[in-house]
């Protein structure tokens, strides 16, 4: 697989590994940490050594699942986590959205305990889900970069912020890297922050690269989603919008019969060429599709194809 610079953590393959999926986020009841921990380490066979977690994944059992995995496999991987969401709700996690709390007492106390979970003494990538309002930015940013200080962090990410996030925040530590939803039907970063990051050699870490799994193809109605699964209360999830956003899916198709390429294949293929510091981290609990997505980085898209899928619609229906 090629590689690109995440700064000081060293190279890392263009295809990443989100592990979301394996905790949390859409189907709880397919749950099955040994299945996930092989993926894993079938995902770091075939050259993927960016893993992905964080810590209200869960909460706090994926970061535990990462951790059992990598053991072993340490020296093998970069691995990227998060602090700034919080889990305080009573219901479900599914149910129930986090809070952000950026505090530095706060931040001081989630490295400490990410690194328990994780079973080690160091996190390569440590970032900021997201930016607590409450909390100038310049706060929660020193705190973490005490962490770098003190030998437990090599490198800081921004997750989901804006170009004057950025600047702020760089006024205090290095930012890496910057993670944020981006995909052929959420392409906000395009107009400001993915050239912003390229401009000053940040990496830009894509999650949800595949549109949480629609632009594979899979679903061709809401009846296609088991009843658990979260992506249910999802505007684009809805069955009017998934009759209307399969047509989306139906034209990446057709570029991707003239490269022998899955749909899924052409989306990453397609964010791969936005520029060599773009690095997407699809999830998957399958070695068929984990196999499918890394192959997608042997896919050079000519610029015809890029042309038509720039031309693509916007999707029916927002993200959340």
């Amino acid at each position: 697989m090629r590689t690109t610079t995440l700064g000081p953590c060293g190279p890392v393959g263009r295809i990443g590994l989100g592990c979301m999926g394996m905790s949390a986020g859409y189907d709880p009841a397919s749950r099955d940490d040994e299945n996930s921990v092989r993926i894993i380490h079938r995902a770091i066979e075939l050259g993927v050594n960016l893993i992905d977690t964080a810590d209200v994944y869960g909460p706090f059992v994926n970061e535990e699942l990462v951790g059992r995995a990598i053991r072993g496999h340490r020296d093998e991987i970069v691995l990227a986590t998060k602090a700034g969401l919080v889990y305080a709700g009573d219901g479900p996690y599914d149910e129930v959205a986090p809070e952000r709390n950026g505090r530095p007492e706060y931040i001081r106390q989630a490295i400490d305990a990410s690194l328990r979970r994780l079973g080690i003494d160091h996190i390569d990538l440590w970032q900021l889900h997201r930016i607590d309002p409450a909390v100038p930015v310049e706060e929660t940013w020193g705190a973490m970069a005490e962490a770098v200080i003190d030998g437990k962090v090599s490198a800081l990410g921004l997750c989901e912020v804006s170009v004057e996030d950025l600047r702020r925040a760089q006024q205090v530590h290095p930012v890496v890297a910057v993670q944020s939803e981006l995909s052929l039907w959420t392409r906000e970063p395009l107009a400001e922050v993915l050239p912003y990051c390229a401009e000053n050699g940040i990496t830009f870490i894509a999650f949800c690269p595949l549109g949480r799994g629609f632009l594979t193809g899979r679903f061709r109605s809401a009846a296609d989603l088991n009843a658990g699964d979260a992506r249910r209360g999802l505007p684009r999830f809805q069955e009017e919008a998934i009759r209307a956003n399969r047509t989306i899916v139906e034209r990446i198709a057709e570029i991707g019969a003239d490269y022998g390429a899955t749909p899924g294949q052409v989306a990453l293929a397609w964010l791969l060429a936005r520029g060599p510091n773009v690095v997407p981290i699809p999830g998957t609990t399958a070695d068929g599709h984990l196999k499918e997505n890394v192959a997608a980085d042997a896919i050079a898209l000519d610029a015809d194809a890029l042309a038509a899928l720039d031309a693509l619609p916007q999707p029916t229906g927002s993200r959340y």
